[in-house]
């Protein structure tokens, strides 16, 4: 399956139920100032959608999980639905975190919009779906520290793109990483893959003549993904700081259920001494 870009061949050696999900996006280019200084406010009407197909969604993956552990493969209509709303989400984050600045339409196909995803979903060990959210818990555990460490830093982004007009190679191409794993997490998640997510620095060099486009496909900057220094310095940077904020975020919650339950045990004896 894909959405909205024709899909490569598998490579040599790779069954089609490994296919690694791939991510396309354009390289960076020039992006209006003013559709930078308002996206997330531009982007509300996406983000509702994007929370309500979520919950959709999250339903959908159950009775997915069920019917995969029974069948070895997602349902066809399973498989459609969900990614089609994943490549939808996709094109959102690509759009909030600064990566194109094409609005995306309120379709899961996405024609003329130049973010894509491609998916081959396919069979699936049954053992790996059964045990499937135990074994994501090591991808969930990065993928809260990368976001978290985006979040921290994510306003120099913004104000880097928003006095440039453009997002320089190095923050480019940490972003992109950042939002293909993601993708790739949300593909297993909804075993859409039987591919663990992988490659968050990047791809090696292709090996071979690298395969053309689709004739009118828009240029991908992300397949392969290769990172600079800098790009991967940047990743680095993320993981640092979304393991402080992490911390630090668990560090305020447990002081203040502390404090919250040293407030109740006070407001009992006083409320006694009253009557």
């Amino acid at each position: 399956m894909t959405t909205g870009w024709n899909p490569h061949p598998p490579q040599a050696g790779h069954p089609q139920s490994e296919h690694l999900p791939e991510l396309d996006v354009p390289p960076p280019d020039r992006q209006r100032r003013w559709t930078v200084l308002l996206r997330f406010l531009l982007l509300l009407p996406q983000f509702i959608v994007t929370a309500i197909l979520g919950i959709a969604a999250f339903f959908v993956t159950v009775i997915g999980w069920f019917a995969a552990l029974f069948t070895g493969r997602l349902p066809a209509g399973i498989a459609e639905f969900l990614g089609g709303y994943l490549a939808y989400e996709t094109r959102v984050t690509a759009s909030a975190m600064l990566l194109v600045d094409h609005y995306p339409p309120f379709s899961f196909d996405g024609q003329g919009h130049p973010v894509r995803i491609e998916l081959r979903p396919g069979e699936l060990n049954r053992l790996a779906v059964l045990f499937r959210f135990v074994l994501l818990i090591p991808a969930a555990i990065l993928t809260s520290i990368l976001q978290y460490g985006l979040a921290a830093v994510c306003w120099v982004f913004w104000l880097i793109t928003l006095v440039l007009g453009r997002m320089p190679e190095p923050v480019f191409g940490a972003v992109a990483a950042v939002a293909r794993f993601r993708m790739r997490y949300q593909a297993y998640t909804m075993m859409l893959t039987s591919a663990y997510p992988k490659r968050l620095f990047g791809d090696g060099p292709p090996v071979g003549q690298p395969l053309a486009p689709a004739p009118g496909a828009v240029p991908s900057a992300t397949r392969p993904l290769l990172l600079d220094t800098g790009a991967k310095v940047l990743v680095v940077l993320l993981i640092v700081l979304g393991v402080l904020g992490a911390g630090a975020s668990q560090t305020v919650q447990f002081h203040s259920e502390r404090w919250s339950s040293v407030d109740d045990g006070r407001a009992g004896p006083a409320s006694i001494r009253t009557r």
